[in-house]
C-alpha cells in the first residue's frame, strides 16, 4: 500500500472516531417517520386528483351536452396544501319540450256566418235549390231564367231595395198518385233571394203590407176581364218566419170563357237568416194549388237552404 493511501485511511478513521453513530432504535424511528410522510403525501395526491375529477364531472353534467369543456386543471404541487375546488355556476338547462302551438279557433260554418253573423252570401249555387221527392218528380227537369218572384201586387215590389243576388227557376211536379208519364199536376216559380244584413225581415214585412194593400187586382193579358182576390193566410213553422197568401180568380173553360169554378194559387215566402226562398205555385192547365204538396215542398226548400248555409 502506498504512503498516500495509508494517510487517507488514517484521516478517515480519525474523522469517524470523532462522530458518534446513532443507536439502532433511533435509526428505525427515523426510517418509520420518513415512510409515513411518503405514504401521507401519496394519499393526499390521490385525494386531490379524485376531487378534481368529481368537480369536472359535475360541471359537464350541469352545463349540458352543448357545453365546451375548459382547459384541464393543473396538477397540484405535492408540497402545497390541496386547493378547495371552486363550485361551478349553474347553467340554465334547455327544455326539451316543443314550443306550444297557438290555440286554433274552429272555423265558423258558412251557414252560421251567412245567416247568423250578419254576412250575406254573394252567390247562390245549384245545391241551394231543393230536389223534388222521387214520387213527385214529373221528369221534366227545371229551367233557370229571369222573371218575377211574386204575382202583381198593385205595383208594389217588396224588399227589392235590399237585394244582393237572386236566382229563379221553374219546375213541374206530379202528385204521388199520378202515374209516371202523365201530364204534370202543377208547377212552381221557385226563387232564392239573398238580402243585405237586416233587410230580409223587412222584405217579408213589405210583402205582408203589399198583400193587405192589394186585396183585388184586374186580370192580366191572359186573364183579361177576370178579377183576382188576394189575402194572407195563417202560417208558421217554416224557417225563421214565413208569409203565405192565396190568389183566387174565376176559372175558364178551354175557350177562355168564365167557369163556375175558381182557380187558387198559393205563394209562400220563407226567411232563413238573410235569405228568402219563395214557392209560387202556378198550376198546370188550369189546376189549383194542392196545399199539402206546397207544404211538403216548402219544407224541402227550407232544408236545402239550411244545408247550403251550414
Amino acid at each position: 500500500m502506498s504512503r498516500e493511501l495509508s494517510g487517507l485511511y488514517r484521516a478517515l478513521a480519525g474523522d469517524a472516531d470523532e462522530r458518534a453513530l446513532p443507536a439502532p432504535d433511533r435509526l428505525r424511528r427515523r426510517a418509520d417517520r420518513r415512510a409515513h410522510r411518503r405514504a401521507a403525501l401519496g394519499g393526499l395526491t390521490v385525494a386531490v386528483l379524485v376531487a378534481g375529477t368529481a368537480a369536472g364531472t359535475r360541471m359537464v353534467l350541469t352545463a349540458g351536452p352543448d357545453a365546451t369543456p375548459g382547459p384541464p386543471a393543473a396538477s397540484p404541487d405535492p408540497g402545497s396544501p390541496s386547493p378547495t375546488p371552486a363550485t361551478p355556476l349553474p347553467t340554465p338547462s334547455r327544455s326539451s319540450a316543443p314550443p306550444s302551438s297557438p290555440a286554433r279557433t274552429p272555423d265558423a260554418p258558412a251557414g252560421t256566418t251567412a245567416a247568423g253573423a250578419g254576412v250575406s252570401p254573394t252567390r247562390i249555387p245549384d245545391r241551394a235549390f231543393f230536389a223534388l221527392a222521387a214520387a213527385n218528380d214529373a221528369g221534366t227537369g227545371s229551367t233557370f231564367g229571369p222573371g218575377p218572384v211574386f204575382p202583381a201586387l198593385c205595383g208594389a215590389t217588396p224588399g227589392e231595395a235590399g237585394v244582393v243576388t237572386r236566382r229563379v227557376r221553374t219546375l213541374a211536379f206530379k202528385l204521388a198518385t199520378t202515374p209516371q208519364g202523365y201530364v204534370p199536376d202543377g208547377s212552381y216559380k221557385h226563387s232564392i233571394t239573398v238580402y243585405r244584413p237586416g233587410r230580409a225581415d223587412d222584405a217579408l214585412a213589405d210583402l205582408r203590407r203589399a198583400v193587405r194593400d192589394c186585396p183585388t187586382r184586374p186580370g192580366t193579358a191572359d186573364t183579361e176581364g177576370l178579377t183576382s182576390t188576394q189575402r194572407l193566410l195563417p202560417d208558421g213553422g217554416y224557417g225563421d218566419e214565413s208569409v203565405l197568401f192565396e190568389v183566387r180568380r174565376p176559372a175558364t173553360d178551354y175557350e177562355g170563357a168564365p167557369d163556375v169554378r175558381e182557380v187558387v194559387r198559393l205563394v209562400r215566402a220563407v226567411r232563413v237568416g238573410n235569405v228568402v226562398t219563395v214557392l209560387w205555385e202556378l198550376g198546370w192547365e188550369g189546376t189549383s194549388s194542392p196545399r199539402s204538396q206546397v207544404d211538403q215542398d216548402s219544407r224541402r226548400a227550407v232544408d236545402a237552404i239550411r244545408n247550403w248555409l251550414d
